[in-house]
């Protein structure tokens, strides 16, 4: 059984999770945890934030295939799924080509990943994919729970529920900066766009196809762009840019809220729990 998500989770960097945090987190009344950066394959950071925890799932978003092998992880996704049964998910995905050398047949080598996790005992249900194009969209549906777009717009999401079908996970991450004023609000979403992901082929790429131009791919990044892919204002007109998700198909959304420098996940705690206001009253 693929882990119950609820509506709205929370994408954040494996080094800013802690217990505390996590436990936080579920108390607000957010479903998932999900972790970037490419956690570590042994993921004891996950047994930590679910013993210190009830009912929240933890996600990888995601695990990359180039720097942990499949055995490793599959180790990990057992010792945490015997512990705490539906209550992880194991995203996995290829990362992009600028990060290791090693970068080659990047679908063929995902397909292989999957096969070892299969033979390891790791459930379909129990994994998702980061997918951006058609190709790896359909493999999710067809190897995996479903996909974890990351650097989506709305858009997006409806064309990759087309490709999906019904009853297959559809969790993009959404950026959202809570700052009203534009300007400031831009000089915040825009670092976290442009560095690294406006320097890297695979999001650039996707971004080409949903119809954004050279201008506004150009480093860094046009107010248009940026403003597509931050959602900024108030807590509830943040939480309008999220709903555009679910109404265009997907089935849950986990946030990346973005703050100042120098405010730590900890501190941004009170904006969690404005969003989780305006998004699960």
């Amino acid at each position: 059984m693929t882990p119950q998500l609820g509506r709205i989770g929370v994408w954040t960097h494996a080094g800013n999770l802690t217990p505390s945090f996590a436990a936080e987190i579920e108390r607000l009344g957010y479903g998932a945890i999900w972790l970037g950066g490419s956690p570590d394959g042994d993921l004891t950071i996950v047994d930590e934030a679910l013993a210190a925890t009830d009912h929240l799932v933890l996600a990888t978003g995601i695990v990359n295939i180039w720097k942990d092998d499949a055995r490793t992880v599959a180790t990990s996704h057992k010792r945490i799924t015997a512990a705490y049964p539906d209550r992880f998910l194991l995203g996995i995905g290829v990362g992009h080509p600028e990060a290791t050398s090693d970068y080659t047949r990047p679908y063929g080598a995902l397909v292989d990943y999957l096969d070892v996790l299969d033979g390891e005992g790791v459930p379909e249900q129990e994994r998702a994919l980061a997918a951006l194009g058609p190709k790896v969209l359909r493999l999710s549906a067809e190897r995996s729970a479903g996909a974890h777009p990351y650097l989506v717009t709305p858009e997006h999401t409806r064309e990759a529920r087309d490709i999906l079908g019904d009853g297959v996970l559809l969790a993009p991450e959404q950026k959202v900066v809570l700052e009203t004023d534009p300007e400031k609000a831009r000089a915040i979403g825009r670092p976290a766009v442009d560095n690294p992901y406006l320097g890297l082929t695979n999001y650039v790429s996707n971004l080409k196809r949903l119809g954004w131009s050279d201008a506004d791919l150009a480093r860094p990044g046009s107010d248009a762009l940026i403003d597509a892919l931050v959602g900024h204002g108030d807590a509830r007109t943040a939480a309008a840019r999220v709903q555009q998700h679910l109404d265009s198909g997907a089935d849950h959304v986990p946030i990346q809220l973005l703050s100042a420098p120098g405010v730590s996940a900890t501190e941004a705690l009170p904006q969690f729990a404005a969003l989780a206001e305006a998004l699960l009253g």
